[in-house]
């Protein structure tokens, strides 16, 4: 273990792996995470999970409501290096001007693409082929810090956002443990970002989970995977939310987008702009999420269904 004080700053399951490999290999005395939250009906409190990992590793761990004014404490702990991942909030000056070498962060795209921070959600939703890891110095604006080092990945059609969070998740771990041994000796040239190939990954909103099938089969295949397992796309059938995780392209065409045009064993065709989507994979309202086969085996006359259409985007969009 490197005898080098770090402090690292980290709220969800994507973090833990690079937290993980810190208190493997360096001294972590301290853990920034986002507060606890109540959850559910009964309204428990559930800790993060960085938090969940630095409990069972007897760490120190702050959980400032409002980093910009509450950051003393961190400070006091006097770091070496400061390493964050998808921690939650905007860190001050006072923090990033502090350590010895630096604020690290490690983030989930290749910058200066999707800076901001659905950046694994949006890299599938925009129908990006490729992205990565970025290692980089942090500075006072948004994921605009010089680039340290940088691995890619290609985006296949079977990853979803949840497979996609997995892969990075250890590729971030592999890529920091790699990269720190040259930030601390001084060995490195940092990059600076090119402002004008910046792009953006602002949170989903409610209204980017909805399916709209006026789009292309390949955007709404994109949409799907890419809000798949969480927070899933959706449309409304028989006056219903009905969310929908998995799909395929299929063949057959329509003018009518919306439109159910044909039933298969383990789908439901429905037509968008240019062609057809194949609903392999949903949660109807009320019901837990199942195969779309075992939802057509408790339907008695599947010709009904080609006489239904998923309501149309517009209509849903002013109802939210």
């Amino acid at each position: 273990m490197q005898n080098i004080k770090v402090v690292f700053m980290g709220t969800p399951e994507f973090s833990v792996p690079v937290l993980e490999g810190l208190i493997e290999n360096y001294d972590v005395i301290g853990v920034v995470t986002q507060p606890d939250k109540k959850v559910g009906r009964k309204q428990e409190i559930k800790f993060s999970s960085v938090k969940e990992v630095a409990l069972k590793n007897n760490i120190k761990i702050l959980q400032p409501e409002k980093i910009r004014t509450d950051y003393n404490s961190i400070l006091e702990l006097n770091p070496d290096i400061i390493i964050t991942c998808a921690y939650g909030q905007i860190i001050p000056e006072e923090i990033l001007n502090y350590p010895k070498y630096g604020c690290i962060n490690v983030h989930a795209s290749l910058l200066p693409k999707l800076r901001g921070g659905a950046p694994i959600h949006k890299s599938i939703i925009y129908g990006y082929d490729k992205t990565g890891i970025t290692i980089m110095y942090m500075d006072k604006k948004m994921d605009s810090g010089d680039i340290i080092s940088q691995e890619e990945i290609k985006i296949e059609d079977n990853f979803n956002t949840g497979v996609l969070h997995d892969k990075l998740s250890i590729i971030g771990k592999e890529l920091l443990l790699k990269t720190l041994p040259h930030i601390i000796s001084g060995d490195i040239k940092p990059v600076k970002q090119v402002e004008e190939e910046v792009t953006y990954a602002w949170n989903v909103s409610k209204e980017e989970e909805i399916i709209d099938f006026d789009k292309t089969t390949r955007e709404v295949f994109n949409q799907i995977r890419g809000l798949n397992p969480f927070p899933g796309a959706y449309s409304i059938l028989d006056d219903k939310v009905i969310k929908i995780y998995e799909c395929r392209i299929g063949n057959n065409k329509s003018t009518n987008p919306g439109e159910i045009i044909e039933i298969y064993n383990d789908g439901i065709g429905v037509s968008t702009k240019d062609g057809e989507i194949i609903i392999t994979k949903i949660k109807p309202f009320g019901k837990k999420m199942m195969d779309v086969k075992d939802y057509l085996n408790g339907i008695k006359d599947k010709k009904e269904l080609l006489k239904k259409r998923f309501e149309d985007y517009e209509r849903i969009k002013k109802s939210i």
